[in-house]
Formats: C-alpha cells, structure tokens, sequence
C-alpha cells in the first residue's frame, strides 16, 4: 500500500476560505433578520380603505422628496418606517445638511443632525422651518402617506370612483395624491403633494412594505 502524503494548506487559503465562510454568514443573518412582507385586504371602497389602512402598524416606504420654502429648498431621497407608534424617518439632500433622522412617537420627536447631534423638538415643524428655512408636516405625515387624512384633526376630503384619496385640506395643509401603483396586492399612493401658505412638499413613493405585528 502507497502511503500519500498530505500537504499542509497555505496560508493564504486558509484566510480566503474563512473570509468566505464569513461572507456567508453575514448574508445569511441579514436574511434571517429581514421580515417577509404581507400584502393588503380589500380596499375597494373609502370606507374599507380607511379601515385598513388606519389599521396597519408595523410599515416602512422608500421613496424621494423635494421641498421648496421660499428661497430655501433641497431635494434628496427620503425613507419612513412605522413601527406601532413609533416612526423613524430619515431625509437626505444638499445645501450642506448631509443627512438628517426624525424619529419618535406621539409623545416625542427627536432630530439627529448630520454630525450626530441629538435635538428633542417640542414643535417639529416649527423647530424644522427655524432650523434649515423649510419643514415638513411630521405628525400627520404617516396618515397622509398611506391616503388617509389623519384622524386626530379635522378634514375635508375628496375621493375617485375608486375610493382613493384625491385630495385633503387637513390643518394648514392641501394634500393632492396625484398617482397611485399597486403594491403589497392593492393600489397605493406614488405620488403625493402637501403644501401650505409657507412651504410645498413633494414626494415620490418607490416602494412600500407591510409587515405582520
């Protein structure tokens, strides 16, 4: 019988298979840790899509935004995700803001500016519109997203054949919803107008999500 004799492994193969054993791994946790998405029921009418929609927690969208106040304006990606009542939105654009993150409940907003600073906003927009010279409506947002006026303020609404929201006054707002695409099984807002005497926001919805609670 011939004995063979093993040679040993080099070095550097050694550390280019546990890099890649690595890589794997990593992969794998982040598709582990990702939540498979759900899709909507029935909203076919206004009622049914208030209902839904106002009953939809655990959410996220990414999209774009422009925002024009006066002189001032920028425009940049902008991603919101919805967890129970608790929101973190993050908005990115020029002019030197770099990026910027808004998030809390309906207790407390907290802005992280682009060198980390952590700021409790008592009146967002107020505090937004004083801070960079233009804001967004940060509490009726979520609602106004999704095509359903915010239920803790007054509104006048007018819906299409279809039961979706065409347009809303709410607040100081006008709210105009002029395209829909269908995600998550049903049609959702793509693109969305809100303006008010100071400022105008507009936003376009590339991709929703839903999750189960």
């Amino acid at each position: 019988m011939c004995a063979h004799a093993i040679s040993p492994q080099r070095p550097e193969s050694c550390l280019w298979r546990r890099a890649w054993l690595a890589l794997c791994l990593i992969a794998l946790t982040g598709c582990a840790a990702q939540r498979p998405s759900i899709d909507l029921s029935d909203m076919s009418t206004w009622e049914l899509r208030q209902a839904v929609l106002g009953g939809v927690s655990d959410w996220q969208f990414k999209g774009r935004i422009a925002v024009k106040a006066g002189d001032e304006g920028f425009n940049g990606k902008f991603n919101w995700t919805q967890t129970g009542d608790r929101f973190s939105a993050t908005v990115g654009g020029p002019l030197g803001i770099g990026t910027v993150r808004i998030e809390g409940d309906d207790r407390t907003v907290v802005l992280t500016d682009k060198d980390g600073l952590e700021t409790v906003l008592v009146d967002a927009e107020t505090e937004l519109y004083h801070r960079y010279g233009w804001t967004i409506p940060v509490a009726s947002l979520r609602y106004w997203a999704l095509g359903i006026p915010d239920p803790s303020v007054v509104a006048v609404t007018e819906t299409d054949a279809s039961g979706r929201l065409v347009s809303l006054e709410q607040g100081n707002w006008l709210v105009d919803i002029s395209r829909y695409r269908d995600s998550a099984g049903q049609s959702m807002p793509r693109t969305l107008t809100a303006r008010n005497p100071d400022t105008r926001v507009r936003m376009v919805i590339d991709k929703w999500l839903f999750f189960e609670r």
